[in-house]
């Protein structure tokens, strides 16, 4: 019979020692919390609030901005309080109630990302057809499903991770990650595999799929018109494509990282290459939309 532990708690085993540097670690993590915070509430308060923006393209910036203080607001307190502490334990209910809010943050993030590249095809690719088969009303509906499928997605992973009888406490992270409580498991856990493996498909694997495609069919239209058209489609897509490719090269290494054994690697490359995309999108998105978009830019400054 397996070893059954049924301990109420997880411990968070990926935490290095830096000594005296652990204050200025946490003061700068403390001040980029605020960061994100602040720039992008300034982004979802100004699409709000300017009457001017609420067109398609504007709002799903809004539900990118509002996903990063989400996906921060469900990491960055429980992160702040082990940088700050010896030790690292988490209940299990913070520790599965952080593996929602940051698996719904990244699965948001991509489908996010995915509609907003239907949007960019649609500008680009259908212009006379664009303002009748994008209304503001079919950009919330589009916005409400790219956060309602990773909800059903994540809700059922948890669950089926939340009645596994597990054979050890000790998860390699920074944070709790729904693969390294199912290595744990006593048992077979081939639902919870299947279950996943359909989870990365519908929410990483089929969004960036897509996004290829409508970008591939972008390019083949912008390649045949002119210079000005170009820069045109330059200046309304590349906050989309810098900030897309910034967060799949970020969750590759995150999804990479889960597969590999963290203790034959070095811990602060580790611990980095974890903290990718929660840290990065958050921090860069509302920089590449608030100054790169020049109306969100402008009433920013107007409301600053």
């Amino acid at each position: 019979m397996p070893n059954v532990k049924v301990s109420p708690y997880f411990n968070l085993t990926m935490f290095v020692n830096i000594g005296p540097y652990r204050y200025p670690a946490l003061a700068t993590c403390l001040l980029l919390y605020v960061f994100i915070v602040c720039a992008n509430w300034a982004v979802v308060l100004t699409i709000c609030r300017e009457k001017t923006l609420h067109e398609p393209m504007y709002i799903f910036v809004a539900s990118l901005s509002f996903n990063a203080l989400y996906g921060s607001t469900g990491f960055f307190p429980r992160f702040l309080l082990d940088l700050a502490s010896d030790t690292h334990p988490i209940s299990r209910v913070a520790c599965f109630t952080q593996i929602y809010f940051i698996y719904t943050y990244a699965s948001n993030e991509m489908t996010t990302l995915c509609v907003m590249a239907y949007d960019r095809y649609l500008a680009v690719c259908h212009p006379l057809r664009y303002h009748t088969r994008m209304t503001a009303k079919k950009a919330l509906i589009l916005a409400a499903l790219a956060w309602l499928i990773p909800v059903f997605f994540v809700t059922t992973v948890i669950y089926l991770s939340a009645t596994l009888p597990l054979c050890g406490d000790e998860i390699q992270k920074v944070f709790c990650a729904n693969w390294n409580v199912v290595k744990l498991s006593c048992v077979p856990t081939v639902v919870n595999n299947v279950v996943g493996m359909l989870m990365t498909i519908a929410t990483i694997f089929l969004p960036l799929a897509f996004v290829f495609y409508t970008y591939t069919r972008i390019i083949n239209v912008t390649r045949r018109s002119s210079d000005k058209f170009k820069g045109r489609v330059f200046q309304s897509c590349m906050p989309h494509m810098v900030s897309f490719v910034i967060y799949s090269i970020a969750i590759f290494c995150d999804i990479s990282l889960s597969r590999f054994n963290v203790e034959e690697m070095n811990s602060y490359v580790a611990v980095i290459l974890s903290l990718e995309f929660v840290v990065i999108p958050p921090l860069l998105n509302p920089v590449l939309y608030g100054l790169k978009l020049t109306d969100i830019r402008r009433h920013i400054f107007k409301m600053l």
